[in-house]
């Protein structure tokens, strides 16, 4: 073999002319293994969904006992506001001259109907003037619903 210079003998080629299916040696195949992994993939993020379903649960909760303490609580401070207040109305009555002519007759209805009118109101911002040019403008205002 003068011609071949990488001295391998490749042997004689056979042809399979009778049809004969020659039995191919079975490759590995990794599809059991990524079918068990994705099963457990899949487990995982169950679990994963169901502890975060827990601790949504829990959280709300929570929310909802610290919301009725802060209820609890602003109704305590309203009430503990009230009282230093009648103590106060209580300390300044007695200090004051008792005339009837310039006293005016309060019954505690009244007096809890003023109590809320008592905050100060911001006076609403004046509107600047109209302009001579602006009062044509008004009747070409459109209108939509």
């Amino acid at each position: 073999m003068p011609g071949c210079s990488r001295d391998i003998d490749r042997g004689a080629i056979l042809w399979n002319l009778t049809g004969d299916n020659v039995a191919i040696k079975p490759r590995r195949t990794l599809l059991p293994v990524l079918t068990v992994l994705f099963v457990v993939s899949y487990g995982l993020l169950t679990m994963l969904v169901v502890e975060q379903g827990k601790t949504i649960d829990s959280q709300k909760g929570l929310i909802q006992v610290l919301f009725n303490d802060s209820v609890q609580l602003s109704n305590l401070k309203g009430m503990a506001i009230q009282k230093k207040q009648a103590e106060a109305r209580a300390k300044k009555a007695p200090a004051m001259p008792q005339s009837p002519q310039l006293q005016s007759p309060v019954t505690p209805q009244a007096e809890t109907k003023s109590h809320g009118t008592h905050k100060l109101r911001k006076p609403l911002p004046q509107k600047p003037p109209r302009d001579a040019s602006d009062e044509s403008d008004e009747r070409r205002a459109l209108v939509s619903i």
